[in-house]
């Protein structure tokens, strides 16, 4: 398999990792042996439902509101730091 998958293994870690393989290997096996018929699958362990409201619009801030409670503003634009650095060619 290491092989196919083009990755170098010293051979003192093969075995290891031979017994390791042929454990989870073990361990799927025992999974598939499991009978699931009728068994509904899950997302979650949990029942949980969304609530989905409906969206209603409300009162929105003015600009200027707007802009009293941003940390910056440049124009008409509230100012936020960069986060892609330009490349140097």
């Amino acid at each position: 398999m290491a092989k196919l998958a083009r990755l170098e293994i010293a051979p003192a870690k093969l075995e290891q990792y031979r017994g390791e393989l042929a454990n989870v290997l073990g361990h799927v096996a025992k999974l598939k042996a499991i009978n699931v018929d009728g068994i509904e699958p899950l997302t979650s362990p949990v029942d949980s439902t969304n609530r989905l409201a409906a969206d209603q619009p409300g009162a929105t801030l003015s600009l200027e509101e707007l802009f009293m409670n941003a940390p910056a503003v440049e124009g008409r634009f509230i100012a936020v730091p960069k986060v892609l650095a330009e490349e140097n060619s």
